[in-house]
This record gives structure tokens, C-alpha cells and sequence, in this order.
């Protein structure tokens, strides 16, 4: 659907806009928000990556027409990574094949087309992108930008939230609050506690391994979503568009030989 505030189909969302409209004002650069589906607690919805993901792609998208960029804000991919929760109900996972094989298939559909330029706008910390890009950028010659949107603006998140949390935490339930409330339980919603790692070697800089995630997180949970309001996730939700606008619209307007941009 398009913008309430919208009298026609938003030229700068693919899945609403229409051929004369991209024919008229023709893209520079893609935009593809990638989420997953995953439990988020027992209060928030399993699109919760997906929401954030596609809703911010859209509203920096927006902020990015009004400065003279000429963007296209690709469909979704509402699957990404989720190996280590496959016991939680209605969980989706996609291997990193999969996902290369998405990400290559979209990155050349738009190199035929002479888009040259793609962000991908992730909400799933389990999408791991770089090696992948660096393997499509490769085949297709697309200049490829990888934006985790929680990670862009840590002095806001310092600023905004007392504990954010990194999983359905006082960060993502209040954007949730904020962008679609009706979807949000908040008074099912457990701690968020994490279960001491009984090796504790494996928390030392430098060394990782994946969370067994339900053992880890019994509620799915990462962060205590209690302190979460609406009022702090729109006032997150413009900080962390704004500054996706600012990358979209100094791609949009990039010549090549401007680094990295080559």
C-alpha cells in the first residue's frame, strides 16, 4: 500500500511504483532491505526484522527524493540466518548459499538494467554479507553498500536507551512501539536474560562461536524490553533514516573514480 499521506504510488518503492514512473525518473541506485524471520521474544512479531528493515529502507528512501537522489527500494528478502534457532516454532532459516544466490541473481538483474549502485539495509544480525559481497561485487562490477542500521548511529542509541539490548530489547520494542503498536504484547514479554557460558575462554576478544540461541536466551530474548516506549523508537526511528538518506543520496549522485566508488 502506499503512504496515507500519499495521493499516488510512491515512485521510489518498486513493489508500488509503475513503469512510466521508473521510465520518467530511472534509479541510480537499489535499495534491499534484508531481514529474517525469527522469534523475538514472546511479545514481538516474528517480521520484527523484516518491519524495521523494509519501514527504514522506505522512510530514508523518501528523506533521500527530497534532497535529489533517485533511489528504488527493492522488495524485502524476509529470510536470512538462523541456523542456531531451528528449535524455535515457525523459524526460518536460509543457508549462505541461499542467500548468495539471491543476493547474485538481484545484483545482476539490476547490472543489466544499468544500476550499478546497491545498499543493502540489513535487520538480522545473523547476515553476515561481507564475504558475499565481496564475491558478487566481483562477478557483476556493482558497487555493493552494506548498512546494519543498528550499528550506524551508536551515540544515539547511547543517548536514546539505557540497555538497548542486541534482540528484542528495549531498542527493537521501541520501534515496534513506534512503527506498528498493534503488533506488539509488550506484557508477555520476558527479561531477555542470558544464561551464563559455562567456557568461559570462549567469551575473550577475538574468539566466537554461535549461540546455541534457546539455551542461551531461554525467552529468544537479548536485552530487557521493559523501559521500551514509542515516543524513543520515532525518535531513534528519524536519527537512523536520516543518516541511511545521507549514504543513499551521496551514492545516488557519486560519478565513477570518486573512492571507493571506481
Amino acid at each position: 500500500m502506499s503512504s496515507p499521506t500519499s495521493s499516488r504510488p510512491r515512485g521510489h518503492v518498486l513493489m508500488e511504483a509503475n513503469y512510466r514512473q521508473l521510465l520518467d525518473r530511472r534509479p541510480t541506485v537499489a535499495v534491499l532491505p534484508w531481514g529474517a524471520t525469527e522469534a523475538h521474544n514472546y511479545h514481538l512479531p516474528h517480521g520484527t526484522d523484516v518491519i524495521e528493515a523494509r519501514a527504514i529502507a522506505e522512510a530514508a528512501a523518501e528523506k533521500a527524493v527530497a534532497s535529489d537522489a533517485r533511489p528504488i527500494v527493492l522488495p524485502a528478502v524476509p529470510f536470512g540466518n538462523n541456523a542456531q534457532q531451528q528449535d524455535q516454532v515457525a523459524t526460518i532459516h536460509i543457508s549462505t548459499t541461499t542467500a548468495l544466490a539471491i543476493l547474485g541473481d538481484v545484483a545482476t538483474s539490476l547490472s543489466r538494467q544499468g544500476i550499478d549502485r546497491l545498499v543493502i539495509l540489513n535487520g538480522h544480525g545473523g547476515n553476515d554479507f561481507k564475504p558475499l559481497v565481496r564475491d558478487v561485487a566481483a562477478e557483476t562490477h556493482l558497487f555493493i553498500v552494506v548498512i546494519d542500521f543498528w550499528r550506524l548511529c551508536p551515540n544515539v542509541a547511547e543517548r536514546i536507551f539505557k540497555e538497548p539490548g542486541d534482540h528484542a530489547g528495549e531498542l527493537e520494542t521501541s520501534l515496534l512501539l513506534h512503527l506498528c503498536p498493534e503488533l506488539v504484547a509488550l506484557e508477555q514479554a520476558g527479561t531477555g536474560g542470558a544464561n551464563e557460558w559455562s567456557l568461559a575462554n570462549l567469551r575473550r576478544p577475538g574468539v566466537w562461536t554461535p549461540r546455541p540461541w534457546s539455551h542461551v536466551h531461554p525467552d529468544t530474548g537479548s536485552g530487557d524490553p521493559a523501559a521500551a516506549s514509542a515516543a524513543k523508537g520515532r525518535e531513534y526511528f528519524e536519527a537512523i533514516t536520516a543518516a541511511v538518506a545521507d549514504v543513499i543520496v551521496e551514492l545516488s549522485k557519486a560519478r565513477k573514480g570518486m573512492l571507493p566508488y571506481v
